[in-house]
């Protein structure tokens, strides 16, 4: 990157937060804090107010309004495919919410830009597959307040396997997606801990005025659930899987702890990592147990062959 990008991007980032520390810049452009120094003076003797405050950062002052930022051709295709998996995978409010604001990145785009994604917009498609029990269309919206302004919930929720509601109070501090579910992780004040609650399980939710309590973030609640897990016994699992059918497991075998993988003649060998391969490990190998074989351990092979002795007896019976 040139140094006038550099400096165009320096200004982009300054005018997307409220302060931005001179470490951080430093880190993303790969440069010195002496260049990032630099830069700034650079900034400022264009005519740009910045206000800069030692161990803090740097920030524009309040009330100076900048031009509109010109997108590039390939930022204008990156808005235009979030904007689809925007509409798959998030809820009616935040759609609403990200439309409106692609109607304003459009409206700054050069003409060329404008075309680029008016032509793409019937190209790219997102396909997923459809859900049941569809959550209130201001879930997700309701949330991403009460993380912001930090602000307790009330909210109706079914646990899995059970048909009644519960009424909760929870403080939540962030939402995650994974394995194709969107969820929250917050304080329940039922069960006086912190809890993750499947977003497509709530029945209903509003924002109450009660203010949350301090708490931990996201992040550092992954961080503690990381060393949590690190401190955990893992069984070291290898199996041996026919080429034809290994490519049917790509995506499901990380859910089991999938390492690593090699080429042994006929077979993929792959390797896993996985705290009680007894249990789910076996019942997931089953599924292509007939083209496949277990390497290691050999107690694995007993374990199934256990659970294989049942299923005969519930058919049968």
């Amino acid at each position: 990157m040139n140094r006038f990008d550099r400096i165009t991007a320096i200004l982009i980032q300054l005018q997307s937060k409220k302060v931005v520390k001179a470490q951080d810049l430093a880190d993303r452009f790969d440069i010195s804090l002496r260049t990032v120094y630099r830069d700034i003076r650079t900034l400022e003797e264009a005519g740009v107010p910045l206000y800069g405050e030692a161990g803090v950062g740097y920030s524009i002052v309040d009330g100076y309004r900048l031009p509109p930022v010109m997108f590039s051709r390939e930022e204008a295709m990156a808005f235009l495919t979030a904007e689809k998996l925007m509409e798959k995978f998030t809820d009616a409010s935040l759609q609403n919410h990200f439309s409106s604001a692609m109607y304003k990145v459009k409206a700054v785009l050069r003409g060329t830009e404008k075309d680029l994604v008016e032509n793409l917009e019937n190209q790219i498609i997102v396909n997923q597959r459809k859900r049941n029990n569809i959550p209130p269309g201001n879930i997700l919206d309701t949330l991403l307040k009460a993380v912001s302004d930090k602000l307790v919930v009330k909210m109706e929720y079914r646990a899995f396997g059970n048909e009644q509601t519960s009424e909760r109070k929870i403080e939540p501090i962030g939402i995650f997606h994974e394995n194709e579910n969107w969820y929250t992780i917050g304080y329940c004040h039922l069960r006086q801990s912190y809890r993750q609650f499947r977003i497509d399980r709530v029945i209903n939710i509003f924002l109450t005025d009660e203010q949350q309590q301090e708490r931990t973030s996201l992040k550092e609640y992954y961080e503690m659930k990381e060393e949590a897990r690190a401190t955990l016994t893992m069984r070291r699992v290898v199996i041996k899987v026919e080429k034809s059918i290994a490519l049917y497991i790509q995506e499901r075998r990380y859910y089991y702890g999938f390492v690593s993988e090699r080429a042994v003649d006929d077979c993929i060998e792959m390797t896993f990592l996985t705290q009680s391969p007894e249990e789910g490990f076996a019942r997931w190998f089953i599924m292509f147990a007939d083209h496949a074989e277990i390497v290691e351990p050999q107690s694995l092979k007993k374990d199934i062959k256990k659970l294989l002795e049942r299923i005969s007896k519930k058919i049968e019976a």
